[in-house]
């Protein structure tokens, strides 16, 4: 038994071990492929449109069926006045009646309901490819501002590191008669803003986080993985999938859904039918019977029954249409905006890569050069490192602005869209 106990031992030690490192809240980090994988699994609002479409998909099979028949019983003419009153057998007129009746809607009804259940059909499936971009986008989002709070922490350690350095290139300076003892303070100053800035990051951090848990759960809590993310943007390309975009490919359905419910909207017009089979039970000296009867409905006032009701539909119709419309322009509109956005954060980016920090940073190497040398001022100094600093932190929200907005062209017009 000893053998046994250990193997199986051994198979659940390995399966737990798998399970911890699969499950990225112990994998210590989190890829952006990874938070747009679990927010597809997981996302509340997928799971609300998958119901979605479930609900719609049963609701269209009975959609072509005939109404249930319906059964009927009761007795024709009993007698409640004359000799044989309150008698079931002795007047020969007296039946019970046992039936079944069947209502026939209008063949193009029936036809405009199955149009109308197979469109909600496409409709549900067409929110949902929205609700999934949505999720997608959002995800992406907040991985992207997760991701840049944790690159702002760790320039803090080159920070406080270059601090120490700036505070030991005073206290040299203020011994070899080259500077003043109020020259203390400014490292010491600067520190103590350094320590505020951070403190305002770690905000920043909590709120990313939240964020990026509204979309993934508590694994949003994970430090971000890898690297900022970068699509290809083919203005072109973009442009020709506006009307490809799930927002108002959805149109689509609803359009037909709509001109379905016009068309069934018009069948009324058309008269429904039915029929019905009664057997009629007697006593036995008169004899049994039974009855067959057809009825049709007279659509004869049009104009204040169908005819408002297909008004109706029509402008249902007519609205749908110019919603559209609306959204397309909209959508057109936003991504000009975010085409424009994107190439001036491009250039910002490269700007501040290439001339910006560098500059900053040379700037401070010959003004630290300078006041070591006995030459310069302190002021200059703080200044240009305050600079720097501020001119790195602003490198890394260019580059998230950007990020963001490549994320939200990504998803919404290029191949996420698709």
């Amino acid at each position: 038994m000893k053998p046994m106990c250990f193997c199986t031992g051994l198979r659940v030690g390995v399966g737990l071990l798998a399970s911890v490192l699969a499950w990225p809240s112990f994998a210590g980090g989190l890829t952006l492929d990874e938070a747009l994988r679990l927010a597809e699994n997981t996302a509340p609002a997928l799971a609300a449109q998958n119901a979605g479409v479930q609900a719609a998909s049963n609701a269209a099979v009975p959609a072509g069926e005939l109404p249930d028949p319906k059964l009927l019983l009761g007795v024709q003419n009993f007698p409640v006045g004359g000799p044989d009153r309150g008698s079931l057998d002795r007047d020969f007129m007296t039946m019970q009646m046992v039936g079944i009746r069947q209502e026939m809607p209008n063949s193009e009804k029936r036809k405009a309901r199955i149009e109308v259940a197979d469109a909600a059909v496409d409709t549900a499936i067409a929110e949902r490819r929205v609700a999934l971009l949505n999720v997608r986008q959002a995800t992406a989002l907040a991985w992207i501002g997760s991701y840049s709070v944790e690159q702002k922490d760790a320039l803090f350690q080159d920070f406080y590191k270059d601090n120490r350095l700036f505070a030991e290139a005073v206290r040299a300076a203020i011994a070899g008669g080259r500077g003043q003892p109020a020259d203390a303070v400014s490292p010491k100053q600067e520190a103590a803003l350094l320590a505020e800035q951070q403190d305002e990051l770690t905000q920043q951090r909590a709120q990313a986080r939240a964020a990026l848990k509204r979309w993934i759960g508590p694994a949003g809590n994970d430090t971000p993985l890898g690297r900022m993310p970068e699509w290809p943007v083919d203005s072109s390309m973009a442009t020709h999938n506006v009307q490809h975009h799930p927002q108002l490919a959805a149109y689509v359905p609803m359009t037909r859904e709509a001109q379905a419910k016009l068309h069934e909207a018009q069948a009324a017009k058309h008269p429904d039918w039915s029929w019905e089979l009664d057997y009629q039970h007697r006593d036995p000296q008169f004899g049994d019977m039974v009855s067959v009867q057809f009825s049709w409905d007279l659509p004869i006032f049009p104009g204040t029954r169908q005819n408002p009701v297909i008004a109706a539909r029509q402008a249902e119709l007519d609205q749908l249409d110019a919603e559209r419309e609306d959204m397309t322009r909209e959508h057109t509109r936003q991504l000009e905006d975010d085409l424009a956005d994107y190439q001036r954060l491009s250039r910002a980016v490269q700007r501040s890569q290439e001339t910006l920090v560098p500059l900053a940073q040379q700037k401070v190497d010959l003004s630290l050069a300078s006041y070591r040398a006995g030459k310069g001022d302190l002021n200059m100094l703080v200044t240009a490192r305050r600079e720097l600093i501020q001119a790195r932190l602003k490198q890394v929200d260019v580059e998230e602005q950007r990020a963001m907005v490549n994320a939200r062209l990504y998803f919404a017009y290029g191949e996420g869209a698709k």
